[in-house]
């Protein structure tokens, strides 16, 4: 066998793979170290060989500290019939796609031209190819450790002739998977650097009311500017070089990261045209050099569609990240439009809100048009109402289309604007060099013409991307000399990465945020991966890897923020978050001043950064992270089609209902539903080219009624855009305060309560546990004398005695008597119970009250593991119990642990939001139902819960945690852990009855329980609790602005015109306008009429009072109106867009309320009765919304 040295060896490799970045430098002394005690020093540079370059201008490339190289590229042989250095024509690629197909062999990995594209004419068939093809699997994180083997991966160059022994050393090193014979002691050393993140991922705690609230406050207070942009739909791409990688939101070295590639290689082509390749050489050197990763919304219809299939492919710059530093360093909007117009990168729309009207202004558009906004019209209402407009360089109109996904807001420093104008002044739009030139196959073509396998069309891709762009393809198929068939490191690295001493600020923190989710037992993964690029550096006491930290569940970003209140020093947990890993080791001579050396660097810097972080910008923490994502309905629609189709969609309208539209838009989509049901049955589109079949028949449903152009909002070319704000549902008046005579209701209405009323129902419901004692507290409150202190009847329904659908039965009960009080003995332990309570509400002219048990709650649940205990204890103690969950129940453990987990922050969501705290799990009942009954359970100076006692609860929490992720519901005794199941169904009652003193003695005496319970029943029946809307207020679908005014002195001033002049006494004796005058408003502005941005201009004095002076009564046989005089607010005259302010009061059937205009001109015609009301009476109204 042919041998070779292990300099040699590492020799060979280099002339494949680049060298490694430039080392840590934490300290001079630490650099020494380092370089006298490393087992393996990396072998001096040797000049990398581009394959299929072409030769471009040599650029410098950092290595080692300050030491610098000249690389050259060299020269590579000329592809048949295609000499690189001349200029590929048109006619080269008119041959179409056919001849795009990339061949497995050496010719054909000749990379294109920078302009023109790829040599395509010689490239041979695949077909001789297609045995045995290896399909690449995403680098996605998955709960297995063990990967698929790469079968046969390829590499970026063609092979030496010493391959064979390359291949063999490589095989000697590694003898397993990397990491699995390092061990780990006292002399090992761990350095950890981010290579490539996106933004943290803050989830807001706040409602949107309330993030909208404190944005309008701080621009109000000149503490900050609200920054909106446009959200187009793709995916997120991560780009820090062509060395230091290319990633995709959880994932590297697949077909998305391929296709990114490519797709910014061309759009350097468009930018930069001939001097294309020399740009992205240097530009890839400035992100190698400096550390930067950009991240970027990759827009194409090759991944899949989204809300439209774009009419272009291309990405957006959304972040510029310097990961120099450590900890990521997020450049602010102004710097990143300066860098991306420097390197002529795309860039998105973005505005600025810098005064209270402007940012009120915007949210009102935004509510004007959340329903049926499109790309046109939303972007020519906030360019109208902002007070700086930066257009992208990439008009989403002509790359994307119509439909708009949303808007991204949030709050940024107070001095954006002025930081945002110089570099507008400084950096001008950059020119297009590409425009009019062959840029090449396209991204559509490339793929259309290599489908034969994942592999082939990554290589492709690349190929075509060119070597500038990506010089080889390590990434994506590893090293085929190599001989290592496994991707994936030793599952132990990352423990023996969290074991190991740090050598550097950034890899202590790094270590403590692992170290953090893990003891919190967080969903994450934290995968681990061969770092190809830095082969040349391994050894068996140097290793390099990847790591990729794949969040599960969004519910940890919320649960991590809360950690990091409690722990200021804590970093935060990015998305699409790439790490690269160095561990090795020392000498033991060195070893002890290495550490040293270590510590007092730590001890150094560690306050003077965090310091500095804690303030954002001149923002407060809290602050500085408040942003709002704002999407659109005609996105919304379309993409939920996607995930979950028409059944779900549509089905009672729960999805409309958390989306808060309206319930004329709900009736279109219903009738929308059963056409489509009509024209396609119950057929489930395909999730990744479902558009191929919706958008025709959007086009054509668009075509059969203005309405419906309306709802879909773009389709094919008939809709046209200019058109959609003129359109509204026919069915609606135009002001909606008029109700003609009906059949007085015959109880009070919901909408005129303040309190609960003692006429109304009440149901009484409980979001609890097993155990938790609320069949008991029923049968008390059934007992009680006097019931609830009022006359209703108490009527109890027990879950456990009822078959079949027991909210259905709950609901047919509460119709035959809706003024009952309904005790819902069952547990609501999730929203879809919660919802169907709401609508029993509003259908039955009911309120709800929730009663749950008093407890602490944990991090992620809100029951406690004291309260937990209690409820199981006290289930094993039941005999006979009607539901069969007693003590001879074999699973009543499983049983209350999967109740226990449907409260568990990962599980239980509403309105998008995952809670988990017991904080959370309270504010969300209230705000839903206005008041919240606890039922006392634990007493508060209790003995913590024993040791054995916590232990056997976190071990079934973790068994029930592997049963479910492995076995979904299905039944403990059925699956692979039945064994342990009933051994801990065992040691459970065995340690539960054997604490049962401490259990008996931590729990509030029932008797004292019922008697609190029973006097907060009894304060909300009496309307001691004010009780909002079921529903949460829910915004948008803005039509009109409108001074909307008090009823009853409306009335009150209707009666006095009557008592004081005849002809008003005549007019109105017979129109019962005190039950036809529900509502009554002065229209301000309409968006039909006037426009979005001039209702949207009314923001800033939304919910103020207006005074307003009557000054005359006007009627006709068809019409009646009050006419109006409006005052000021905070010293601003308010104007009326009509011409002729007013209220209107009647209108006969058939006409229309927007006929009260012509009041006016029929009195000056004699055709209708004018009165002065003299002197005018004054009323006081709210400016509000429509």
């Amino acid at each position: 066998m042919l041998t070779i040295s292990r300099g040699r060896f590492l020799s060979l490799l280099a002339l494949n793979l680049p060298s490694p970045p430039k080392p840590f430098s934490p300290s001079p002394s630490l650099i020494l170290l380092l370089r006298r005690r490393l087992p393996l020093s990396p072998s001096p540079p040797v000049p990398r060989r581009f394959f299929g370059a072409s030769p471009t201008p040599s650029t410098p490339m950092a290595h080692r500290g300050k030491q610098t190289t000249q690389w050259k590229e060299k020269q590579r042989p000329a592809a048949v019939g295609s000499p690189p250095s001349s200029p590929v024509t048109a006619s080269a690629v008119a041959d179409g796609v056919g001849r795009l197909s990339i061949a497995d062999d050496p010719a054909a990995r000749s990379p294109p031209m920078q302009l023109g594209g790829a040599p395509l004419s010689n490239q041979g068939s695949v077909k001789s190819q297609q045995k045995g093809l290896w399909k690449p699997k995403s680098y996605v994180t998955a709960s297995s450790a063990v990967a698929a083997p790469v079968e046969s991966a390829i590499g970026s160059v063609p092979a030496e002739e010493e391959t064979g022994s390359s291949a063999n050393n490589l095989m000697k090193l590694f003898k397993g998977p990397i990491g699995a014979h390092f061990n780990v002691d006292n002399n090992t050393f761990s350095h950890a650097q981010i290579r490539a993140t996106f933004y943290p991922k803050f989830e807001n705690e706040k409602s949107d009311q309330e993030i909208r609230m404190r944005m309008i406050e701080m621009v109000s207070h000149g503490q900050a500017t609200v920054e909106v942009s446009l959200k187009h739909s793709g995916s997120l791409f991560m780009y820090a070089g062509h060395h230091g990688g290319a990633y995709a939101k959880n994932s590297f070295g697949n077909i998305y990261t391929a296709v990114g590639v490519f797709v910014l290689s061309r759009m350097f082509l468009e930018a930069w045209g001939t001097e294309a390749g020399k740009m992205q050489a240097q530009f890839n050197n400035f992100l190698e050099e400096n550390r930067i990763c950009i991240s970027m919304e990759l827009v194409t219809a090759v991944l899949g569609d989204h809300g439209q299939r774009p009419l272009d492919d291309y990405v957006v710059v959304t972040a510029v990240t310097d990961l120099g530093h450590g900890k990521p360093k997020f450049y602010s909007t102004p710097e990143l439009i300066a860098f991306c117009r420097k390197w002529r990168l795309p860039t998105n729309h973005v505005w600025l809100f810098s005064t209270r009207k402007s940012v009120t202004s915007f949210f009102a558009a935004f509510d004007a048009l959340c329903e049926e906004g499109t790309a046109t019209p939303v972007c020519k209402a906030l360019n109208e109402v902002a007070d700086i407009s930066v257009p992208g360089s990439k008009d989403h109109i002509k790359v994307q289309g119509e439909i708009l996904e949303g808007l991204v807001a949030r709050v940024v420093s107070c001095d954006s604007s002025k930081h945002m104008e110089k570099v507008l002044k400084d950096f001008p739009p950059p020119a297009l060099d590409g425009v009019g030139l062959d840029l090449g196959p396209t991204l559509r073509e490339v793929c259309a013409a290599n489908r034969s396998d994942e592999k082939q069309q990554v290589k492709a891709l690349l190929q075509n991307a060119g070597t500038s762009m990506c010089p080889d393809y390590a990434d994506w198929f590893g090293i085929e000399e190599s001989g290592v068939h496994s991707r994936q490191a030793d599952r132990s690295v990352l423990s023996k990465f969290l074991q190991a001493h740090p050598t550097d600020y950034a890899t202590t923190k790094l270590q403590e945020m692992i170290r953090l989710i893990r003891q919190r037992h967080f969903p994450a993964a934290f995968k681990c991966y061969y770092n190809f690029h830095k082969v040349n550096s391994l050894s068996s006491d140097n290793i390099h890897y990847k790591m990729v930290i794949h969040i599960h569940s969004d519910s940890v970003f919320r649960r991590y923020q809360q950690e990091m209140r409690r722990n200021q020093g804590l970093w935060p947990l990015y998305r699409g978050f790439f790490v690269d890993v160095n561990l090795f080791k020392v000498n033991k001579e060195r070893a002890t001043d290495f550490a040293k050396d270590s510590n007092s660097l730590l001890k150094n810097i560690n306050g003077n950064l965090e310091a500095s972080s804690l303030v954002t910008d001149g923002l407060a923490d809290e602050d500085a992270n408040l942003m709002i994502k704002l999407k659109f309905l005609t996105y919304k629609l379309r993409t939920f089609l996607i995930r979950n189709g028409l059944s779900i969609l549509f089905k009672d309208g729960p999805q409309m209902k958390i989306w808060g539209t309206s319930a004329g838009k709900q009736r279109e989509l219903s009738k929308m539903a059963v056409y489509i049901r009509r024209k396609y049955g119950n057929k489930q589109l395909s999730t990744s080219t479902y558009l191929s079949e919706a958008e025709p028949f959007l086009e054509q449903y668009a075509t059969r009624s203005p309405q419906n152009q309306v709802l879909v909002g773009a389709a094919g070319n008939l809709v046209r855009t200019e058109n959609l704000l003129a359109i509204i549902e026919a069915s609606r008046d135009e002001e909606g305060d008029i109700h003609h005579d009906v059949e007085a209701p015959s109880s009070p209405t919901h909408a005129a309560k303040d309190t609960v009323l003692k006429d109304e129902g009440l149901i009484v419901f409980f979001p609890g546990i097993p155990g938790c004692a609320k069949s008991a507290l029923c049968k008390e409150i059934l007992n009680a004398p006097g019931g609830l202190g009022d006359k209703r009847p108490v009527h109890s329904l027990m879950g456990d005695l009822i078959k079949g659908r027991y909210w259905q039965k709950v609901a047919d009960e509460r119709k035959k008597r809706p003024y009952t009080i309904t005790l819902a003995d069952k547990n609501a332990p999730n929203e879809e119970v919660w919802r169907q309570i709401e609508d029993m509400c509003r259908s039955t002219m009911a309120s709800a009250v929730p009663v749950i048990p008093e407890s602490e709650g944990t991090d992620s649940n809100p029951f406690s593991l004291d309260a937990l205990a209690v409820f199981i204890f006290r289930v094993l103690q039941r005999v006979n119990h009607p539901g069969n969950l007693d003590k001879a129940s074999p699973n009543a453990g499983y049983v209350l642990l999967m109740f226990y987990h449907l409260y568990d922050g990962k599980a239980c969501k509403f309105d998008g939001l995952s809670y988990g705290n017991r904080r959370e799990f309270e504010s969300e009942l209230y705000e839903r139902f206005g008041s919240l009954v606890k039922m006392p359970l634990l007493k508060p100076d209790r003995n913590p819960l024993p040791d054995p006692v916590k232990d056997i609860l976190n071990e079934g929490i973790n068994l029930y945690r592997l049963h479910t992720n492995r076995h979904g519901r299905m039944e403990p005794a059925k699956g692979s852990y039945a064994k342990e199941w009933a051994r801990w169904e065992k040691r459970l009652r065995e340690i539960l009855f054997g604490n049962a003193d401490h259990l008996n003695s931590i729990q509030v005496p029932f008797d004292l329980a019922v008697k609190q319970v029973l006097e907060q029943l009894k304060d909300v029946a009496k309307g001691g609790y004010k009780t909002p809307d079921t529903e949460k207020r829910k915004f948008g679908n803005i039509v009109f602005a409108a001074v909307t005014l008090p009823v009853g002195e409306i009335k009150n001033l209707l009666d006095k015109l009557a008592n004081e002049d005849p002809k008003a006494k005549s007019f109105l004796e017979d129109k019962n306008l005190v039950n036809n005058l529900m509502k009554a408003h002065i229209t301000l502005a309409h968006k039909r009429s006037h426009g979005v941005t001039t209702v949207a201009s009314y923001g800033v004095f939304l919910n103020q009072n207006l005074p307003v002076d009557f000054t005359a009564l006007l009627f006709s046989d068809k019409l009646a109106a009050l006419e109006a005089q409006l005052g000021s607010i905070n010293g601003e005259k308010i104007n009326s867009k009509n011409e002729w302010p007013h209220a209107t009061l009647w209108t006969a059937p058939g006409t229309a309320p927007k006929e009260a205009n012509t009041l006016p001109q029929l009195v000056s015609e004699g055709k209708a009765t004018r009165i002065d009301i003299v002197p005018p009476v004054t009323v006081s109204g709210v400016l509000d919304f429509y």
